[in-house]
């Protein structure tokens, strides 16, 4: 009797598409489990609890000018041509607060940020003053009552919630969190990944070139991504075109991870032996192969809660469906949720591809009047990594469209947010 996969379909009697295989993927991942990071450590970290104000933001109400603090009511009539002269009994200093209490006909020098000093209700400019004498000072505009002064609470209260469980800690977010005091965020773990190429033809980096041999750029670039993404990268090995050793590097790459990402040898090939290999190790095959171009021969499966990717070998679709594939997972493993949703552009030249199978073309990215246009970054072979410089984005071209006319619209899945970060 043929296998059945979970979704339902005997295995191999057929690709899905790719948002089938992204739910499929996405239907299997579980968050990761928190843990205490230091604060300065937790930049491009995701918050495994929610964050609220313990005590009010700010604590005390203070001065948003250099100036002098007084009572509005001594200054009612104050003007260019009949200034009011207040007597300066102190000073409150940010950090140092006055320890004078503020009386009639008297005003408290004041530094931004200051303690408001007891008994004062606004703050005037010192530009609009001058000191006629040391404890002197002449106030030409009159004040209303709370004038250049932040409340306490204004920017938080107690009790408030400031940051949500998955937020993800970008700079902004760091400083809010310091400001409620905190010294460390409980976190989502980083999911650990390992990475695995696959073939005899691989050259690694400094090794000597022969014949039918090319440079091995998978390891590289899908560990880049993989740390881009929010996963720790924790082992990189290579294997050959042999069945043993392809099994053995394997279940060394399932040790301890939470990921692992094995690039090439997971087609029909005579020497691909990956597919073979997992289910000897006991690995539960969920897909194998997307109605995709590229990244047709892709497969993901679990053995245990270990998520497993066997990526196609060519390097652009090995980037491709890292993007639209593990990414996502990675993704909600940090329990960021859902991708954003994609964006709608204007394709400003034309595009024709037989069809059967959804195109992820690579384009560059810019903006018109009328919203976002995408253009093919060039030759859109799955070897031809070059055309991933200067990619912004993946037009996703649907599996029955075979022309796409230029100023068509066209769906945008975004690559330089997770080139450049998970924000």
């Amino acid at each position: 009797m043929a296998a059945i996969a979970h979704d339902g379909r005997e295995k191999g009697a057929g690709l899905l598409d790719l948002e089938q295989a992204r739910a499929l993927v996405l239907n299997a991942v579980r968050p990761l489990a928190g843990e205490e990071v230091a604060l300065e450590d937790s930049l491009g970290r995701v918050l495994a609890e929610s964050a609220s104000a313990e005590t009010q933001v700010p604590a005390f109400d203070s001065s948003a000018m250099d100036g002098f603090a007084v009572r509005s009511e001594d200054l009612a009539r104050a003007g260019e041509q009949a200034p009011v002269a207040l007597e300066i009994v102190g000073e409150s200093r940010a950090g140092t607060p006055a320890a004078e209490q503020l009386g009639a006909g008297q005003a408290i020098a004041i530094s931004t940020g200051a303690v408001i000093p007891e008994g004062a209700d606004g703050v005037v400019r010192v530009e609009d003053t001058s000191k006629s004498a040391p404890t002197r000072v002449e106030v030409f505009v009159p004040v209303a009552p709370e004038q250049n002064v932040r409340r306490a609470g204004e920017d938080l209260r107690a009790g408030e919630l400031v940051l949500e469980r998955g937020a993800l800690i970008g700079p902004a977010e760091l400083g809010v969190l310091a400001s409620l005091g905190r010294v460390a965020v409980r976190c989502t773990r980083r999911p650990r990944v390992s990475v695995l190429v696959s073939g005899d033809e691989l050259l690694a980096a400094g090794e000597e070139a022969r014949p039918g041999a090319v440079r091995d750029t998978n390891s590289l670039t899908i560990a880049a991504l993989t740390a881009r993404a929010g996963g720790e990268v924790v082992r990189v090995a290579s294997v050959g075109d042999d069945p043993e050793a392809t099994t053995a590097a394997i279940g060394a790459a399932l040790q301890d991870v939470d990921v692992a990402v094995i690039c090439g040898g997971v087609s029909v090939g005579e020497h691909d032996h990956v597919r073979s290999s997992l289910s000897e190790l006991g690995a539960l095959e969920e897909l194998w192969g997307i109605a995709l171009k590229p990244g047709r021969p892709t497969w993901f499966g679990t053995l245990g809660q270990t998520l497993i990717f066997g990526l196609p070998g060519n390097p652009v679709s090995a980037m491709v469906t890292f993007a639209l594939l593990v990414r996502p997972a990675l993704r909600a493993l940090l329990g960021l949720g859902e991708d954003p949703p994609r964006l709608s552009a204007v394709m400003d030249s034309a595009y024709e591809k037989p069809p059967g199978r959804a195109h992820a073309v690579r384009c560059s990215v810019s903006a018109g009047e009328d919203g976002w246009h995408v253009r093919p970054t060039g030759a859109q072979g799955s070897h031809v990594l070059s055309s991933m410089l200067g990619a912004d984005a993946l037009a996703i071209i649907g599996a029955d469209v075979e022309v796409v006319q230029a100023g068509e619209r066209v769906e945008i899945e975004p690559l330089r947010m997770w080139v450049e970060g998970l924000a």
